[in-house]
């Protein structure tokens, strides 16, 4: 809205700094800001009107230190970091811009999603909440709608060492090429993995390219969630992971950084950025209130959202492949609980009884078993993030 009104102001009256909103750098920063600020200033209104409704979480018994304490806490502050998220990108970005579209959309398909199933476990008194079979249908379906958008629309392109023999330019054009972190001829073309149908495979692969966009958001989504289970763990985090793809957006936006790096260069990119920016400062703003002892849970209106807005700029931004590196703490989460479950049935099956690797599962639990306390756990897992955004952003170089 600003951006479109001050666009308007500087080509009709060339009104004084106007034309600062056709950075992308001061754009972010102001996003970054307002959005720090709406999730500061609002989040206390959220959380005193959901203290007064008693929309509280009822904290299963694991028998983990400082659990009983944490019973009633409100939750459904997912709620502050899509308002948080949301207003300044509407405010501040192109809405026009196709990842743009395509971002606001998942934040708010993500969020109805996890509303839902917040509000079954409050309200109906339902512990398990929205059905899983009905989550996965949501994520499929996103998955489908945003896998045949970003396959068919005519500004989702791509330029790389294609050069045109005339103009001796980079030709952009439309691709399902991805990048391949660590190895030296670092893209690879969704449709290549169906070559072995012969003559005209190219055409069924974007087939392939939605399944991919399907498993991704499911993936990531979930691993959130899962990473979701002690104070400021899944929010400080999703900064690290945010920040990082913030990095490779705006090198994927820009012309110079992308032909020094060697990267693919995304035509209109760059808007995703303030996206980020925006996503950032929420989540920050949302840790003010998180952070051990926590005022607020996130619940899954937030887990789930973060988990799909995380996936999605990793799409768009031609990065998935570089996610189990980037998002290695979900990962780590998810791959500790799907370990506990196949070992325990395998062990059940064999011996009669079944045995756990972890002292419970996810494993941030587990070290609540071995007597770290949460917050001591949820910094080393933050310092762990911040290994990983540096090797995963030294990729840029090392092939």
């Amino acid at each position: 809205m600003l951006y479109f009104l001050f666009e308007y102001l500087e080509s009709e009256y060339q009104l004084i700094g106007a034309s600062l909103f056709q950075y992308i750098s001061f754009r972010s920063a102001l996003a970054f800001i307002l959005s720090l600020f709406i999730s500061i200033k609002y989040g206390s209104n959220i959380i005193s009107y959901l203290k007064k409704k008693q929309i509280g979480e009822t904290v299963r018994d694991l028998g983990l230190k400082g659990q009983k304490e944490k019973n009633g806490t409100p939750t459904m502050g997912g709620l502050i970091i899509i308002l948080g998220t949301i207003i300044p990108v509407v405010l501040l970005s192109n809405t026009t811009n196709i990842y743009i579209v395509i971002l606001l959309f998942t934040t708010i398909w993500l969020g109805l999603i996890g509303f839902i199933d917040d509000y079954i476990k409050i309200f109906k008194k339902n512990k398990n909440g929205l059905k899983g079979k009905f989550k996965l249908i949501g994520q499929i379906t996103l998955g489908l709608i945003l896998g045949l958008t970003l396959f068919f629309h005519p500004d989702v392109t791509i330029k790389d060492n294609n050069i045109n023999e005339i103009s001796n330019e980079k030709v952009e054009y439309k691709s399902t090429k991805t990048t391949v972190p660590f190895l030296k001829n670092n893209e690879l073309d969704y449709s290549n993995l169906i070559d072995w149908l012969g003559e005209g495979y190219e055409k069924y692969g974007f087939i392939v390219f939605i399944l991919f966009v399907i498993l991704i958001i499911s993936a990531v989504s979930n691993g959130a969630n899962l990473t979701d289970g002690i104070d400021g763990l899944a929010a400080g985090s999703s900064v690290i992971i945010s920040l990082t793809l913030g990095v490779f957006a705006w090198i994927s936006g820009n012309v110079i950084f992308s032909d020094y790096l060697d990267v693919m260069y995304i035509p209109r990119i760059s808007e995703v950025v303030i996206f980020i920016s925006s996503f950032v400062g929420s989540l920050i703003g949302f840790l003010w209130y998180n952070t051990y002892p926590a005022q607020i849970f996130m619940g899954d209106t937030g887990s789930l959202t973060i988990g799909g807005i995380i996936a999605v700029i990793a799409i768009v931004v031609r990065k998935e492949l570089l996610l189990p590196l980037i998002c290695g703490i979900f990962f780590i989460e998810t791959l500790s609980v799907i370990i506990q479950v196949i070992y325990f049935k395998y062990t059940r099956y064999k011996v009669g009884k079944g045995k756990r690797v972890f002292l419970m599962s996810p494993i941030h639990h587990h070290f609540q078993k071995l007597g770290l306390h949460e917050s001591k756990i949820v910094v080393r897992f933050w310092i762990m993030g911040i290994l990983l955004a540096i090797v995963s952003l030294v990729t840029l170089k090392i092939r």
